[in-house]
């Protein structure tokens, strides 16, 4: 359908749908590389920012860019007031102006095909209910050593240069940074209320992108890897070092309970937990053995039985909660 007629009809191919927290810093970068788009005249598409709740100077970055001349789309901005990226990507569901919806999060800069890439994914795979872009690391300090094993945790998803399908058997999925999804198939798999709904000040829990896609998963929706969608992502140093590492794969550890249960029959839970605790029990064995009780100078094995750890806790955890 011509461009026009879409935006006739208020329907447009394709959204792009920024969340933000606090991202005045940051957002500049975002809208330079979507202003800079390629290949993009064919198609009608528009961004929209969904602002959780920032304190910051958010609001006035974006009024800016909306007056700014040499931006080629509508940019629209919607306010999120329940802080967590759950709520904020719900937000962008409810008000997007396309069927196609691709969220980038404010540190993310997509490569300058990102946006027509993501659009004809979807007209070449119709069954596909969300895929995932490429997603290299531009680091402000070396990571440390052995990082490759624990870099998938910070949304680095490098898979190679060919489409890949996500197996529902694997329960292997995309991260939310860079993933486009179908509102149709969100809409017909996701509920309106899911347990986890992204880290806060009070509760740092996070992988609620991970939870809603399970669902997804379940359905008769596919799930892809699209490695022609390349998105940076920018690593502050903080974010490099244990205990920032330590404390992140700890909390997503805790909420594997969740993900690992997701869409199951309650019947079957107490099976499946207790199948996972024997084999976290296993690999908490194994990396004692390989590394010793004490980790102080290798930051991604203590990151890693951080993880261990608080996967075998996470029942607990939501039990007594």
């Amino acid at each position: 359908m011509n461009p026009v007629m879409h935006l006739l009809n208020n329907k447009l191919n394709f959204t792009v749908a920024i969340v933000t927290y606090n991202g005045a810093i940051r957002l500049t970068d975002v809208f330079e590389k979507l202003r800079d788009q390629s290949n993009t005249e064919n198609i009608a598409w528009e961004v929209l920012v969904v602002d959780n709740n920032s304190t910051d100077q958010t609001k006035e970055i974006i009024y800016s860019w909306q007056h700014n001349s040499s931006f080629p789309v509508s940019l629209r901005y919607t306010f999120e007031e329940k802080q967590g990226a759950g709520y904020a990507r719900k937000k962008a569901i409810k008000e997007a102006q396309s069927d196609l919806i691709g969220f980038l999060d404010d540190d993310n800069l997509p490569m300058d095909n990102w946006v027509i890439s993501a659009y004809k994914f979807a007209q070449k795979y119709p069954k596909a209910g969300a895929y995932g872009s490429q997603i290299h690391g531009e680091y402000e300090a070396e990571p440390p050593v052995n990082f490759e094993r624990i870099k998938a945790f910070l949304a680095i998803t490098e898979r190679g240069n060919k489409p890949l399908l996500y197996n529902p058997k694997s329960r292997f999925l995309p991260p939310s940074a860079g993933l486009v999804v179908r509102r149709q198939a969100w809409l017909e798999t996701v509920p309106n209320d899911c347990i986890l709904t992204g880290p806060i000040k009070e509760n740092m829990l996070n992988s609620e992108d991970l939870e809603a896609l399970s669902y997804l998963q379940q359905s008769d929706w596919e799930i892809w890897y699209n490695p022609e969608m390349e998105v940076l992502h920018k690593i502050p140093k903080y974010r490099l070092t244990k205990d920032y590492l330590v404390e992140h794969l700890g909390w997503i550890g805790l909420s594997r309970y969740i993900t690992r249960t997701v869409g199951r029959k309650p019947i079957f839970i107490p099976l499946i937990v207790v199948a996972y605790w024997l084999n976290d029990l296993k690999k908490m064995i194994i990396h004692i053995f390989k590394y010793g009780l004490i980790l102080k100078e290798d930051i991604v094995a203590a990151a890693e039985r951080e993880l261990i750890i608080k996967s075998f806790f996470s029942p607990f955890y939501f039990w007594l909660k």
